[in-house]
This record gives structure tokens, sequence and C-alpha cells, in this order.
């Protein structure tokens, strides 16, 4: 991103999980566990909708999971992983944008 804003600045606010779970969602694990994260922010960037989610232990290692959101055949949210690298990578540094203003960075 060659002004440090334009990711962000080309990203628009959504509530698409708030509206429907609240602050907070519940997801299963490989081995069937629920799980709660908090969702920490939506956007939709370039026609696709994001979410930057975080459990307590996510939190605790400073990291976050992000997933593009889609809308199943009944009208509910449902959370996708994102298989592109470089879709993940420009995701990832909006969400660093949104959180983390330039001057505040290392």
């Amino acid at each position: 991103m060659s002004d440090g804003q334009e990711g962000w600045n080309q990203a628009e606010a959504i509530r698409t999980l708030r509206e429907a779970y609240g602050n907070e969602i519940v997801l299963f694990d490989e081995q069937d566990e629920s799980v709660a994260y908090r969702i920490l922010a939506e956007f939709r960037h370039n026609g696709n909708d994001y979410a930057v989610l975080q459990t307590d232990e996510l939190k605790k290692e400073k990291e976050v999971a992000i997933f593009k959101i889609s809308v199943s055949g009944d009208g509910e949210p449902e959370l996708e992983t994102i298989e592109d690298d470089d879709e993940w990578e420009t995701v990832s540094e909006i969400y660093d944008e949104m959180s983390f203003p330039i001057q505040d960075r290392p």
C-alpha cells in the first residue's frame, strides 16, 4: 500500500455479524469444541466482506483470526477461510491500519 492509508480508505465498515450475533460469535474447532470469538472488526473491501475475530488465547498472543463473510442461501452469515495469501495479507494490512494509526506503528 503506497500511502499507508490506501486500504483503509477503500474499506467500508459493516455490521453483518454483530447484527446477527452481537459482539461474540461461537465457532467450532477441528475437535468440534465450541470456541467464543469476539468480533473486533467487520468491513467490506473490493466487494468482499471480512471479519476480524479474537479468542482469549489469540489475545494473549496478540493475534487475530481473519475470515471472509458470505451469506448462505437462507440469509445467514457464514465465515470462510481466506485461501489466497495476497488477499489475506491485504485484509490484514487494512485491519492494522484501522487499529494502529500510522504514527503509532513501530
